[in-house]
């Protein structure tokens, strides 16, 4: 018995996303997503342009699986109570977290009341909860989410991947050897 690990799932776009959207699997990681997020919020005090202020303040999560979930609800808690009186030009209780999910819920792996408490929970601390919808691009100040409404732009600067899970590599060379 081997555990080859896992890594982020980009799905199919990888090498664009992943410089833009960094996922949580990693010490290293976990000190990429706290670097931007503070930046962000460094960046929009020192900002004078009140559009750019404003991108600089939403943070887009993309998946409601436990990890998304968490992560929105920690950033959110860290604009509204950690950080509510630590600028003079901004206001981050008024940044917006928005956790994009691609399923009608939150959680989908859990039990639907616990799923459902957890939504709800999320919305009541202030994130956008964005259900059936999902990211098609990412760029560096914005993200385009289709929705049964259509397509959708948030601007943006921070995006954190919570989405997707693959194998590690580790795995895919073991099944490669086996298959020579």
């Amino acid at each position: 018995v081997m555990a080859a690990g896992s890594t982020h799932h980009y799905f199919g776009k990888d090498a664009e996303w992943e410089p833009l959207a960094p996922g949580l699997k990693t010490i290293e990681d976990a000190t990429d997503i706290r670097r931007k997020v503070l930046t962000a919020f460094e960046e929009a005090e020192r900002c004078h342009d009140p559009r750019i202020q404003s991108s600089l303040l939403n943070f887009v999560v993309v998946g409601g699986g436990p990890t998304g979930v968490e992560m929105a609800g920690a950033i959110v808690e860290l604009a509204r109570q950690t950080m509510q009186h630590d600028f003079r030009n901004i206001n981050p209780t008024q940044a917006s977290v928005i956790l994009i999910e691609n399923s009608p819920g939150v959680l989908n792996t859990f039990h639907e009341k616990l799923a459902a408490y957890a939504r709800q929970a999320l919305i009541d601390m202030g994130v956008q909860v964005w259900n059936e919808c999902r990211l098609t691009e990412i760029h560096p100040d914005h993200v385009i989410v289709q929705s049964k409404q259509g397509n959708q732009r948030i601007d943006t600067h921070t995006v954190v991947w919570a989405a997707g899970v693959k194998a590690g590599p580790l795995g895919k060379k073991l099944v490669d050897r086996l298959q020579a």
